[in-house]
């Protein structure tokens, strides 16, 4: 069962990802993983790599999630950094409904990583993620992706 903190997040995240869609706003950094048909291997770390030019601007960050209807789980846990950091991505809710936007059979669904972040020097930085799931091969999710978003 979800707490009410953890569904108001959720409502949050899925408003702030329409309002950033709605308004044209172009993300600094966007790159997508699609995974096998097979399933993501819990050994399969998708990486991400991105250049900050601006340490005085603040930044967002996004980490979104595609999924089949066929996704039998209400959450994916992500293991980021090999582990240093551990997210909780919930996809539906309690009774079972998607969180996301569904589009032809597939189900997009967003969480804040970041919120108003300064990156401490100019350079290159990278994120790896991994499924952190009990199965082996989880299979349902069909890509990974995340955003990076200057603030206004």
């Amino acid at each position: 069962m979800m707490s009410v903190r953890t569904k108001i997040r959720t409502i949050l995240v899925v408003l702030s990802s329409v309002w950033f869609t709605s308004c044209g706003v172009k993300p600094l950094y966007s790159e997508y993983h699609d995974l096998p048909i097979q399933g993501w291997h819990m050994d399969s770390a998708l990486h991400y790599e991105w250049s900050i030019a601006d340490t005085a601007q603040r930044y967002n960050t996004y980490i979104y999630l595609r999924h089949s209807e066929r996704y039998k789980y209400q959450n994916v846990w992500l293991f980021l950094n090999g582990g240093q950091d551990t997210i909780e991505f919930y996809v539906a809710d309690d009774r079972g409904r998607w969180l996301g936007e569904n589009t032809n059979g597939y189900i997009e669904t967003s969480v804040w990583l970041e919120e108003g972040f300064r990156f401490d020097s100019v350079g290159t930085y990278t994120l790896d993620i991994q499924q952190g799931m009990r199965d082996t091969v989880l299979k349902g999710i069909t890509s990974v992706g995340i955003e990076v978003y200057g603030q206004k």
